[in-house]
């Protein structure tokens, strides 16, 4: 089945940030190559994804104002609908349409 929910993310993703504007990266995903910067924070508690299993940790990475935002939305086909599942067990209710 075709499907363009990543097409429709890649737009809601660019939209928002027309919207949105610039908006700080959170610090726990900045790089921090000096002592100045580990010591404001940067790279602190930062989790690498490919540590854990499934390669996925709870963790946020957007911006502080838009935690929470759903960009990929899975469509109603079965490959589609196993993504929704694994999200959901990932993720839990986190990121669930109202």
């Amino acid at each position: 089945p075709k499907s363009n929910s990543a097409y429709m993310a890649i737009n809601q993703a660019e939209a928002l940030v027309k919207e949105s504007g610039d908006l700080s990266v959170p610090l726990h995903l900045r790089n921090a190559p000096t002592k100045l910067m580990k010591q404001l924070g940067y790279g602190k508690d930062y989790k690498y994804s490919h540590s854990y299993a499934n390669n996925f940790v709870d963790q946020e990475f957007l911006p502080e104002e838009l935690s929470g935002t759903t960009l990929y939305s899975p469509q109603d086909n079965r490959k589609e609908k196993e993504i929704d599942t694994l999200m959901d067990k990932l993720w839990g209710m986190k990121y669930k349409n109202e």
